[in-house]
């Protein structure tokens, strides 16, 4: 923690920060332009949303990444969620998809402050992540539920990236390795290229997806069983949606029957969704090289290539 605080402005509350996670603040500064200066400001900004709302905040969450989220609770005594980032296009995004699902299959936006990067969340109770669910299957199809049950249509005019937006973002990788893959088998990511250009090319018309659907945003809850947090907003076809349920939780790669497991959720969301098997298992292939690629961005991580290997055989 030291060497972090030290690359932190002189101004920042110490002791505060010395109850963060290393990683959450190395990931914001890292991450992030203004991300440094805004940790500094972090405390200050969720006192003022104390007096703004008068609610009480309490220490937060484990588990922090890109944005800090910790419990509180308003004066009549309503349990919620507080949630602030650094200001940026994803979090208004996400901002106007919980606006639009209203709580369908989804936790209620109570308030949100977008050029503050501030949401005020419903907490669920429980409140228990997906993950709790140890049969994989059982878990797969609570989580092809959820998603049907978000999915909805686009308004006229919005404000949501594409699919094809998102899957540009592979093109840098080749930029970043002079035309190469780096550390990158070019055998998979040509593969993903091809498919990210045939299935954007030919997708069904856009709904608005969650866009990073998986265990960790998915709780359990009292006014339906299951309920989704962390929209990011997204327009895409429904068989979009698989991919990050695909490759979570995050130590999946560590499973001794992950391959089997990789083949029966395909099998199980193709049944529950009434999609095509194999569009979902190009969707699933090319996202991971994708999310791959944005981890090696982000946390300078090196790939792991099993599930894109495991994958690519599928389609073999």
């Amino acid at each position: 923690m030291t060497c972090i605080l030290r690359g932190l402005p002189d101004l920042i509350d110490k002791e505060f920060m010395l109850n963060l996670p290393d990683s959450f603040i190395q990931i914001v500064s890292l991450t992030f332009d203004e991300g440094a200066a805004w940790l500094a400001r972090l405390p200050e900004l969720i006192a003022a949303c104390e007096a703004r709302w008068g609610l009480t905040a309490q220490p937060h969450f484990p588990g922090l990444s890109y944005n800090y989220a910790a419990p509180a609770t308003l004066p009549d005594g309503t349990e919620i969620v507080l949630k602030l980032g650094v200001p940026r296009h994803e979090l208004t995004t996400e901002i106007e998809a919980l606006k639009l699902y209203n709580g369908r299959a989804m936790c209620h936006l109570l308030d949100a402050d977008a050029d503050r990067g501030v949401l005020l969340l419903e907490r669920l109770q429980p409140g228990h992540m997906l993950t709790a669910v140890s049969d994989d299957e059982t878990a797969t199809r609570i989580a092809a539920d959820v998603m049907r049950r978000l999915w909805r249509p686009l308004p006229e005019h919005h404000i949501f990236p594409s699919v094809a937006d998102w899957t540009a973002d592979l093109a840098e990788l080749r930029t970043q390795f002079d035309g190469g893959t780096g550390p990158f088998p070019a055998r998979l990511v040509d593969m993903a290229e091809s498919l990210f250009a045939d299935l954007v090319a030919s997708s069904a018309p856009p709904l608005l997806l969650h866009g990073d659907l998986h265990h960790y945003n998915i709780l359990a809850a009292e006014r339906e069983p299951w309920l989704a947090i962390d929209p990011k907003g997204v327009a895409g076809e429904p068989a979009y949606e698989v991919g990050a349920l695909m490759r979570n939780p995050l130590n999946l790669h560590e499973w001794p029957d992950r391959e089997v497991v990789t083949a029966r959720r395909l099998d199980i969301l193709a049944e529950e969704l009434g999609l095509d098997h194999q569009r979902l298992l190009a969707w699933s292939f090319a996202q991971e090289i994708l999310s791959q690629w944005w981890d090696y961005v982000d946390t300078n991580s090196q790939p792991n290539m099993w599930l894109a290997e495991c994958l690519a055989g599928m389609m073999e």
